[in-house]
């Protein structure tokens, strides 16, 4: 028996309208999937239309196939207009995960004004606008899960990545704010904080034997983690099994914070 034979299915988010932003590979991909298993209606935004392509196709025998807009998040004076696009995509979205990021590395004496206003908002400032834009529509439905992806690399102080874990901590931050706000319309907000995860990305970028060594040298549990476990619980916030879970930070790092 698989581990995807094994995995929870959640009632609740069969037919649920779900809007993930930088969804084509990666942890992305994986939510994205997760979402198609559980029979949710998806709409994905990223900018990798290659990689995005792929992923549709790879998921194309779904009861909801998932549905993608290729749009950079950083252009967040026309994200009203783009989510009503994935609303009508879904028939309205009760679901947004915030997972769009990039982290590429940065020496502080390279820094400019101009690089570190792109890292803001590439992995931070859409995260905010994205929620404003998607709350009328969980209004309208009743309530909603709003999912922010952050990233255990500002408490683990990781070099090379000053702006990246800049953004990366206030989003904690924003996702309380949030949760306070669009409470009263039934509307949770919660933070999921990967460790490494063990990405295509990651590996061919950033992963030697001298990093993973580290990494599993400060992990409780002693194997890199796979993206799928991300996802599943990225999908328990979204389903109304988490009903009372808000302004929470939820780990998924095999106990490296």
């Amino acid at each position: 028996m698989s581990e995807q034979d094994t995995a929870a299915n959640y009632p609740t988010l069969n037919g649920r309208g779900v809007l993930v932003s930088g969804g084509a590979t990666g942890i992305g991909a994986a939510i994205v999937a997760e979402f198609v298993r559980q029979n949710a209606r998806v709409a994905f935004i990223d900018v990798d239309t290659a990689g995005a392509t792929q992923l549709v196709e790879s998921l194309a025998d779904a009861k909801h196939p998932p549905a993608f807009f290729a749009y950079d998040v950083t252009k967040v004076e026309a994200l009203p207009t783009v989510v009503t696009e994935l609303a009508n995509a879904v028939d309205g979205i009760q679901v947004l995960v915030n997972n769009a990021a990039n982290d590429d590395r940065h020496a502080v004496p390279d820094v400019t004004p101009e690089y570190w206003r792109s890292r803001m908002a590439v992995n931070l400032d859409h995260q905010f606008f994205m929620s404003q834009a998607v709350a009328p529509f969980m209004k309208s439905a009743g309530g909603g899960s709003i999912v922010n992806m952050g990233s255990c690399s500002w408490r683990l102080g990781l070099d090379n990545l000053s702006a990246y874990v800049t953004a990366k901590a206030g989003i904690e931050g924003l996702t309380n704010g949030l949760a306070r706000e669009l409470g009263e319309a039934g509307i949770r907000v919660n933070c999921v904080v990967p460790g490494f995860i063990k990405t295509q990305r990651q590996i061919d970028k950033w992963l030697t034997p001298e990093l993973e060594q580290t990494v599993l040298a400060g992990q409780c549990l002693k194997q890199l983690i796979d993206p799928l476990y991300v996802a599943r619980l990225v999908a328990f916030l979204a389903a109304d099994d988490s009903a009372m879970c808000s302004s929470g930070t939820y780990t998924v790092d095999a106990g490296w914070i």
